[in-house]
This record gives structure tokens, sequence and C-alpha cells, in this order.
């Protein structure tokens, strides 16, 4: 009997048992078939992501690209073939003369430049720029050009712009150690209109530029006329670093070089001479102009070896000048060459490094981190020495109004407090040689020396 009773017990809990097993394979597969549909949708979840940052990404990629920093305001299409660039320099500036009796009249601050610049690209390869001018009470174009990059090495530019000759000229007007420029400067072209080939070949150790330009007259003058039939100008330069790229850092920053022009003058049949209305000091003074009715006739040329050195907080710029010009007037005619030259020294106080490209602050000016901008020490010496044919016998320049050279030396203390803003304060001393006349003006130069101070607040982006 209790064999029995434990026989039905047996089968009866493995009977259990099976049925347990078999709910339980029932709630596996269940189971499965629940985590088979949740990987499916993670699945489609995912792709739908990937098509969603797809999207995204190809969205961003043709996106206009728009920036807005210390370089300015850029923007431009996605693939960068297309950029339109907004930047801007503003100069104000004072002088106080020295010496003068109170009644020069130009002491007092001026906007020595205030210019909106509109640069960029169209099509990947070709460059713009268009500069007006407001500073100075008057309203002008400087730059107006297009530039066609083929390559680095190979590229063509038409249009106004700086002729490529004077080193000290060519450095953007922004970057400049003083307020004006040296006395070597007022030898070379300025800006003109004309057609320039130029390129940097080997990555940058060496440089060219040549053209045909409407003018090239002084860097303070005018043309006889705008017309290329009549007064063909030709400029030049070639420059070379030759360590720009090697690792000898105390020789990377050496260049050295020359630019040269030439242009046939045809004698002037209107009021233009096409002769510099006159040289002037650091302070803008006149003190050399040729006299009434003597005018540009024959060829003229200008020459101009160059050189500069920069390393670490150092840097160092020379160049000398020579311009030739035959002249005329009624009764006379002469070659005449007047010549200039100029150094121009700088020192980093605070460690940057110099360039000829400008400074950037290690720390920009902000008392509240430490922060007080970069202290350079300037200083530059140069001179200008008018032929003295020009004198004799009054026939070309009067020896009782005109002085025949100038020698200046100039001292300087510039502030950059970040890379766009810098202030700017230097003296300086022009002296004057073989002048005959009297003091014929209340004060003026060259009956004395010029002795003034400047000073500058800049923005530039």
């Amino acid at each position: 009997m209790k064999l029995n009773r434990w026989l039905f017990g047996t089968i009866i809990g493995t009977q259990f048992v099976f049925a347990s097993f078999a709910s339980d394979d029932v709630d596996i597969q269940a189971l499965k078939k629940q985590i088979q549909e949740l990987d499916q949708k993670v699945r489609i979840l995912e792709r739908e992501r990937e098509i969603d940052g797809e999207a995204a990404a190809t969205a961003a990629k043709n996106a206009p690209k728009i920036s807005l920093g210390a370089n300015g305001f850029s923007f431009g299409s996605a693939d960068s073939n297309f950029v339109a660039q907004i930047h801007g320099v503003a100069q104000l500036d004072s002088r106080s003369f020295f010496n003068d009796g109170g009644v020069n009249g130009n002491d007092g601050f001026l906007l020595r430049r205030a210019r909106p610049i509109i640069s960029g690209t169209v099509f990947r390869d070709f460059d713009f720029n268009f500069t007006p001018d407001f500073g100075n009470t008057t309203v002008q174009i400087v730059d107006a050009y297009v530039n066609y990059r083929y390559r680095p090495e190979f590229q063509l530019q038409v249009g106004k712009f700086k002729s490529p000759v004077g080193l000290e000229h060519l450095v953007a007007d922004k970057d400049t150690l003083f307020n004006e420029r040296s006395l070597a400067t007022d030898l070379v072209p300025n800006r003109d209109l004309g057609v320039q080939l130029k390129g940097d070949l080997f990555d940058g150790a060496a440089s060219y530029a040549v053209g045909v330009f409407n003018g090239g007259t002084d860097y303070n003058g005018t043309t006889v006329n705008n017309s290329f039939q009549d007064n063909k100008g030709f400029a030049g330069r070639v420059f070379f670093q030759p360590w720009k790229n090697s690792g000898v850092n105390a020789l990377r920053g050496l260049g050295f070089g020359a630019g040269a022009s030439s242009l046939a003058n045809h004698p002037a049949t209107n009021s233009s001479t096409g002769l510099t209305p006159g040289y002037t000091t650091d302070g803008q003074q006149k003190f050399f102009t040729y006299a009434t009715g003597v005018n540009a006739g024959g060829t003229g040329w200008r020459v101009s070896p160059q050189a500069y050195y920069y390393y670490g907080p150092f840097g160092l710029l020379a160049e000398y000048v020579v311009s030739d010009q035959q002249v005329a007037s009624k009764t006379k005619s002469a070659d005449l060459q007047n010549r200039a030259w100029e150094v121009s020294g700088s020192w980093l106080l605070t460690g940057e490094d110099a360039s000829y490209t400008g400074v950037t602050p290690r720390h920009s000016f902000d008392p509240r981190t430490g922060g007080w901008g970069a202290w350079q020490l300037v200083a530059r010496i140069g001179e200008l020495d008018v032929d003295d044919k020009a004198f004799i016998g009054g026939a070309f320049a009067d020896p009782k109004k005109n002085a025949s050279s100038a020698a200046t030396w100039s001292v300087g203390l510039n502030w950059y407090l970040n890379k766009n803003i810098r202030a700017n304060l230097s003296y300086s001393r022009t002296t004057f040689s073989s002048y005959a006349g009297t003091k014929f003006t209340a004060w003026s130069v060259p009956y004395q020396p010029e002795s003034v101070l400047f000073s500058r607040v800049q923005l530039s982006f």
C-alpha cells in the first residue's frame, strides 16, 4: 500500500515537473522573441541616428562659414572658393613741435588714417582688395586691385597698389615702427596704377615682383599724366631669405634684396611737372621743392638695395635709395641724383619675436590677470641728400628756400596692448645743411631744425 502511494506521488510530481519545464520553455521562447524585437528596434534607431548624423555633417559641410575675431569679420562659402573679409585701420595722431614760437599751427591732433578694408576671394583663385581712406581731411582710394593666384610662384595683380621698390614702404601701414616713414621712403615710388607679376619661390626663400605702372613718382609725388603711351613706368624687386626654412635659428630672419624702377618722362605740357611736390621731414614739413617751371624730361630711374634681420626680440632694417632724374627749365637741363638712406632698430622688452609683419603680444593687456601687452623700444637714423647741381644758379631749386640735405634721428616706445590696439610715443629731430636763406615765415624749416613729439593710438583688425 505504501509502495503504491509512493509510485502515485512520484508520477504526479513528475507530471508537475514536466509541466513546469514546459511552462519555462514557453517563457524563454517569448523572452527570446522580445529580445529579438528590441534588438531590431535598437538597430533601426542606430541607423536612423547615423542617417541624422550624416545629414547634419553634410549640412555643416555645405553651410557658409562665418567668423568674427581679432583678425576681423569673415564670411564665405563652405568650400572657401568665395570669401569676403572686412578689416579696418584707424590712427589718431598728435604732433607737438618744439621751438616754434607757438605760432606754427601744426600742433594738435589729426586722424592720420581711417580705412575700412574690404578684401576676399572669388572663384578660389582671384583675390581682391578695396581700401578707401577717410583720414587727413581727404577721401581717396589707396588700394583697389585683383590678384590672380594661379600658384604661389605665379600671381598676376592688376589695379592700384604699392609699387614693388621700397622695403620700408612695403611694410603695412599698421606695422610701421614710427608714425611716419623715413627720409629714404621719400625717394621711392608710391602706390600706382599698373599690372604686376609676382611670386614666392622655394617656400618663400625667394620672392620677385615686376610690373608696368602709370607713373612711378616719388613717395610724395604725382605723375605727369595717366597715359601709358606718354609715361611708361617699370618697377621690380627681388628679395631673398635663404635660411627662412632652415634649422639655423640665428639666420632665419635674415633677408636682403633690391628694388628698382624706371620712368620715361616726356616734358610736361600742363600744370603737372612729373616731379615730386616736395621732400618732407618726419613732421611732414617740406624742406625741398623744385622751382616753378622745372619739369621732368627724359629718363628717370631709382635703385634701392635693402635688407632686414630679425632674431628673437631684436629687429634691424636698412635701406639705401638712389633716385636719378633728368630735369629741365626753360633755359637749362641737368641730370640730378638724389640719395637717401635709413637704418631702423627695435627691441621688444617683453620678449616677443620681432618681425617685418608686426608684433603679437604674448599676454594681452589685462591688469586683472597681470597681462601688460608688449613693449618695444625703437630707434632710427636717416639722411636725404639733394644733388648739388639742383642749386647752381638757382636753376632748378632756390637755395634761399630749400636745404640741400636733411638728417634725422628718432627714438620711441611702442605699446601693443593686444593684437588690435597699439599706442606709440616718439621723438624726432631733423637738421638741415646748405640752406642759404633767412627766416621767411614766423617758424619754418629748413631755417631751423625740426623737433617734434609724436603720439598715436591705433585700432587695427
